[in-house]
């Protein structure tokens, strides 16, 4: 079987993708040429990589060019299977394209959040969603709204785990002199509206009153943070990172915390999650999308309704002063990162999905 393995973002989970691909399939791994070097080193040497250039200006002649090379790869190299990552308004004209070829579009989101709607990104949804033979989401959740909420046939739709990062990973950077800072919760990642930071914020006199000395620690960059910081009451409770944090930087992050926290208003999955699990800790995270697939309730993290920071205050506080039970949960997650989401295990499911559309094709 060959592979082509294509996206213009989420650079460590295509690279891991096309790496367990290469195990059982001829892979082609297309990315921009905007890869660090870190990223780059970890792509295997059994996958035959190309990058590309391109422009945000959707009709300029760097994109022009980028696409009709890269069809042109994607030719000589002959795949049964062309799978790619749905983002961005590049990947629509390299849809059309392509469309000769057996389309595998893996849908991180399945709609825009809240605060990102644009006419665009719903482009992008639409015709990847009419040019892909089959769509995989991350959860049975989602499953089920993209059947339910935009009428995609059933026998389209494969859920499959997010997978954990590996590529250039946060917990290759572990630091042996870094200790676990006792009472300090961590909100990390892109800050935006649908991330609910704000009943963190609001839950964090409710959390101090319990346990005066508990810091929480937001790192992450995205909208205006101003009005964040207008809605601290004890802003000396708080520690901000407000920029891209590094991947060096990341992994002491993760070290210090207690307990990692997703207050998500709404959403789908989360790289997060995993990332928390290769440091053993345990997560607290809203019942949205399917992050409660990959939270199990009690075992590696704990569940609560979105939109209440009482329960997020309470969740909080019953992790802080739980030291065993929070060692447990992490191990527990940890656990669940090397099995259920592991790319071994992942990679095998992606094959069946694959074989699946060639017999189909076979049959007919």
């Amino acid at each position: 079987m060959r592979i082509v393995c294509f996206s213009v973002w989420f650079y460590d989970y295509v690279i891991q993708m096309a790496n367990a691909l290469s195990k059982y399939a001829d892979v082609l791994l297309i990315l921009p040429d905007t890869l660090s070097k870190d990223e780059i080193e970890e792509i295997n040497e059994n996958v035959k990589f190309l990058s590309f250039n391109f422009s945000k200006r959707i009709l300029h002649p760097t994109n022009i060019l980028s696409w009709l090379r890269i069809k042109k790869e994607i030719e000589d190299f002959s795949p049964d299977i062309v799978h790619v990552q749905v983002q961005g308004l590049f990947l629509c004209p390299l849809l059309i394209l392509l469309k000769k070829y057996h389309i595998i579009a893996t849908f991180h989101d399945i709609a825009p959040h809240e605060g990102e709607e644009n006419i665009f990104y719903r482009l992008i949804l639409i015709i990847s969603r009419l040019f892909s033979d089959k769509i995989i989401v991350h959860g049975q959740n989602l499953k089920k709204s993209i059947i339910e909420d935009f009428h995609v046939n059933s026998e389209k739709v494969f859920s499959i785990p997010i997978g954990e990062h590996e590529v250039a990973p946060f917990h290759k950077r572990l630091n042996a002199t870094i200790r676990e800072e006792k009472n300090t919760i961590l909100f990390f990642g892109r800050i935006w509206k649908y991330k609910g930071l704000e009943y963190l914020i609001k839950a964090e006199p409710l959390i101090t009153k319990k346990i005066p000395d508990a810091k929480i620690i937001i790192a992450g960059t995205g909208e205006d943070f101003t009005k964040y910081q207008e809605i601290m009451v004890n802003k000396n409770r708080f520690t901000v990172y407000n920029y891209r944090i590094p991947y060096e930087e990341g992994a002491i992050l993760f070290q210090r915390c207690s307990v990692v926290v997703l207050p998500y208003i709404e959403g789908s999955q989360s790289g997060v999650i995993p990332t928390a699990y290769s440091f053993k800790k345990p997560v607290i995270c809203t019942d949205v999308g399917s992050l409660a697939e990959i939270v199990e309730n009690g075992k590696t993290g704990l569940v609560i309704p979105p939109k209440d920071e009482i329960s997020l205050a309470n969740s909080i506080i019953y992790l802080l002063e739980n030291d065993e039970k929070r060692k447990i949960m992490g191990d527990e997650g940890y656990k669940k990162l090397k099995s259920d989401l592991s790319w071994e295990n992942i990679s095998k499911d992606l094959i069946c999905i694959y074989n699946g559309i060639n017999n189909h094709l076979q049959s007919n």
